[in-house]
């Protein structure tokens, strides 16, 4: 469940500027914010299940996107180079024009 979560933060992240202000703000509410499906029905006067129904649907657009965008992924990718690139210095730290690049490269994300 954690790496649930932890995954839709991430595409919620990358593709919430894409979403409808209702969806943004359901998915916020439960995942950002950890509310329950009850209290975000009662914060909108719906019913639970409505909830429900519309972050599951989010959650598959969320989804979608990703598989067709693969910013996510890419993410990853930069992330798992950018520590190996990091180890390699370690091991070898007299390329300081390098560990500069390095640095500008991991404020882009």
């Amino acid at each position: 469940m954690l790496e649930k979560t932890t995954r839709m933060n991430y595409l919620y992240d990358f593709y919430q500027s894409l979403l409808t202000p209702k969806q943004s703000s359901y998915m916020s509410l439960y995942y950002l914010d950890d509310f329950s499906l009850g209290e975000i029905a009662e914060e909108y006067d719906v019913s639970r299940q409505a909830v429900y129904d519309n972050i599951k649907r989010t959650e598959a657009m969320l989804e979608e996107y990703e598989e067709k965008l693969l910013l996510f992924h890419k993410f990853q990718e930069r992330f798992k180079l950018i520590e190996e690139m990091k180890q390699l210095l370690k091991a070898d730290s007299s390329n300081g024009e390098m560990e500069k690049l390095l640095e500008v490269l991991e404020k882009l994300d």
